[in-house]
């Protein structure tokens, strides 16, 4: 069982922005996908997510092809959290988790979907939000609620199969506790049976919270592998430009990447 892109292609016009990727989120995992701007990491989950037309080679949730699942069944299943959520609507925080509960709904919410929505909005630290208007929330608020939302639509265990959860950038905009919060949040998940692949910039909040980082760059996956086989001072170098120092301190796990000189911003 398994969310798996073979031989994935992605192009726009005459250009090939994805590809070809081979790659496997399994069960149980945090799979942190990394590289530098323009290395096709939020193209590689749109296409894992069934959001692209494919060029070439096909994406299997649990060994069936997307497109071959019943929506409501692959929502149940596979949940997504872009990088920007719009919403027009003055839902309170409360109403924009239960919107995660879509794909389980009757006609009415039910008790079960409440209670999923709190327990998401507890695990975002966001149910002291519940009443507000979401409109009124700050941007990391926002990221956080839509995050609970995306985690209430996959809080029912399945008779059969797994869950799984695509994050694009979800720390983007939130200060220091709250990343390791959400990061937290989704080894929670993977613990839990699920399966998470997040994009993230930042190598040392990857390095400390996936089990597994794939490297991209110019649309391939260059390397993948635990944080100590990816994050090599020459493959760094190469894939970002930058010389950096690879570091460990007794207690904190995965290795630090450090810049191996300082930058002079004022010239």
């Amino acid at each position: 069982m398994s969310l798996s892109a073979n031989g994935v292609e992605v192009w726009r016009g005459r250009g090939r922005t994805l590809g070809p990727v081979d790659l496997v989120l399994q069960p149980g995992e945090v799979l942190a996908v990394v590289g530098p701007n323009g290395a096709g990491k939020s193209t590689l989950l749109s296409a894992l997510a069934g959001e692209l037309r494919l060029g070439a080679g096909d994406v299997l949730l649990e060994g069936l092809p997307l497109d071959r699942w019943q929506p409501r069944e692959r929502a149940r299943r596979l949940a997504v959290l872009p990088q920007e959520s719009s919403l027009g609507f003055s839902f309170t925080a409360l109403e924009v988790a239960l919107l995660g509960r879509s794909p389980h709904a009757r006609r009415r919410e039910s008790g079960a979907d409440l209670e999923a929505a709190y327990v998401a909005l507890e695990a975002t630290d966001t149910r002291h939000l519940a009443s507000r208007p979401y409109p009124t929330l700050s941007g990391g608020e926002k990221q956080r609620v839509q995050l609970a939302r995306v985690l209430a639509q996959l809080s029912a265990p399945l008779e059969q199969g797994h869950r799984y959860l695509l994050l694009d950038e979800p720390t983007a905009s939130l200060d220091l506790a709250h990343q390791h919060l959400i990061l937290e949040a989704a080894g929670r998940f993977a613990r839990e049976g699920g399966a998470v692949l997040a994009v993230l910039h930042d190598l040392n909040l990857a390095a400390r919270h996936a089990h597994r980082l794939a490297l991209l760059a110019g649309g391939r996956v260059v390397e993948q592998g635990t944080p100590e086989q990816v994050l090599r001072p020459d493959l760094i170098a190469e894939t970002f430009g930058l010389d950096v120092v690879i570091a460990e301190w007794p207690g904190v796990p995965g290795p630090w990447v450090l810049p191996a000189r300082r930058t002079d911003l004022s010239s």
